[in-house]
């Protein structure tokens, strides 16, 4: 088994006022050659945006990106599907699938409240497909000590999941405290990157605090072990 441990605070991080930007990977100003990508992840960002601020409308292609809610009111809108503002509120996930080209704009919908959200790039594996969008709720009682899958790939015929073009699984977990658990690969050419929602983790001998997150690859198996409760988001690709 390799693991590399990435902490909250190795994270890139960009102070825009009405942005708070934390990087796991390169992006925008944050260069670090050893955090490129890992497989086929490409961006994690962990971002928090003032009320009513957000990214204009700008160009996304040939990217699967994911956005995650954690807190607050994410509105969105796009040349695709949704001319008129669509709420993503937690407990929702998003997914957009650029292929040949897409526009969209994202803020904050609350006047009062911060928004917090995780947003996720995955390389795919067709390029220039017709641009697509989803989005789906998921209850929170359906992962406490279980894994919760909230994305998979198109090819694949895992049900009750978003899809996107990449041989990828997205998932979520609420683990009590002592209560053990064992994740699974789909396969030895997978690798998977663990961000610990919040709580307290030990992974391979590694102790995660909240934010901080470890890659894992070459095995088939490995155990977590939360030291208190815990979230944990984990994000399985392929090599590439």
């Amino acid at each position: 088994m390799k693991a590399v441990l990435h902490k909250a605070a190795s994270r890139g991080f960009a102070n825009h006022g009405w942005l708070q930007a934390n990087h796991s990977f390169s992006f925008a100003g944050f260069y670090d050659e050893t955090k490129i990508h890992f497989g086929a992840l490409r961006v994690l960002n962990d971002d928090v945006i003032a009320p009513k601020m957000g990214f204009g409308t700008h160009p996304h292609d040939n990217m699967e990106i994911i956005t995650i809610p954690l807190k607050g009111v994410l509105k969105h809108r796009d040349n695709i599907m949704h001319q008129e503002w669509q709420e993503v509120l937690p407990g929702e996930v998003q997914v957009m699938s650029a292929g040949t080209g897409v526009k969209h704009s994202e803020i904050n919908g609350s006047v009062e409240e911060d928004l917090s959200l995780f947003q996720i790039w995955i390389m795919p594996n067709k390029q220039n497909v017709t641009p697509r969008y989803d989005q789906k709720y998921f209850d929170e009682n359906e992962r406490k000590n279980k894994l919760q899958v909230l994305v998979s790939s198109i090819d694949d015929d895992f049900e009750g999941s978003l899809k996107i073009h990449q041989d990828a699984i997205i998932s979520r977990i609420t683990l009590n405290k002592d209560e053990n658990f064992a994740y699974h690969l789909k396969s030895k050419a997978h690798m998977v990157y663990v961000m610990n929602i919040h709580g307290e983790i030990e992974i391979n001998t590694e102790n995660l605090l909240a934010r901080d997150a470890i890659g894992v690859s070459e095995t088939e198996r490995f155990e977590i072990k939360p030291k208190e409760d815990s979230e944990i988001l984990f994000i399985e690709v392929p090599r590439i």
